[in-house]
């Protein structure tokens, strides 16, 4: 149901604490006022639908949002494709998949400085690191990237850059093989010491 004339900003995650939804939700008023036409997708499922829902639908910003539910693992790069703006802002996580997944679609990425996001989200370059829990820097940054079209795609393009061959699947299952190599004291297949 996006048109074109859209900027999507989405995030890839369960509706659960701790996810980070309510953020997303309470920065939305501010970036919907400064550009009307950013829609907010959340695809995933969870206990929190029906709460996010209601705040949605009494902030008036039911129009903006839209929710895919559970989807298959498969479906997921067709709906990052479908986004503008990647956001991540769970509290607590190792590495989100979502973040070098968006980086490789060539979206800029928005994450809070958790855990392992300030590996692949570097600022002024692919995208925004914010504190934990801000609201207004979330909305600044999100307003910023929706009015700002060659912006985005500089910061897509750095993450699709760097980040393509470190993260394909080839790559990260041959580093697995050195470390388990490496750890037994043996020289793995290819490699030489």
């Amino acid at each position: 149901g996006f048109g074109d004339e859209h900027v999507v900003v989405g995030k890839v995650a369960r509706l659960f604490h701790l996810k980070g939804h309510e953020y997303v939700i309470a920065a939305a008023g501010k970036v919907v006022a400064a550009n009307p036409r950013v829609r907010f997708l959340f695809v995933g499922d969870g206990i929190l639908r029906e709460k996010y829902q209601a705040d949605i639908a009494r902030a008036g910003l039911g129009g903006h949002f839209v929710f895919t539910g559970l989807v298959p693992p498969g479906k997921v790069p067709e709906l990052i494709a479908a986004m503008d703006i990647v956001v991540h802002t769970s509290l607590w996580e190792g590495l989100a998949r979502v973040l070098p997944q968006g980086l490789i679609a060539g979206k800029p990425v928005v994450s809070y400085d958790v855990d392992g996001a300030r590996e692949v989200c570097i600022p002024e370059k692919t995208g925004y690191l914010l504190p934990p829990q801000s609201v207004e820097e979330l909305a600044s940054a999100l307003i910023e990237l929706a009015g700002d079209a060659a912006l985005r795609a500089r910061l897509g393009a750095a993450g699709r850059e760097q980040f393509t061959e470190q993260f394909r699947h080839q790559t990260m299952t041959r580093r697995i093989r050195e470390v388990y190599a490496e750890m037994l004291g043996e020289t793995p297949r290819g490699a030489t010491r």
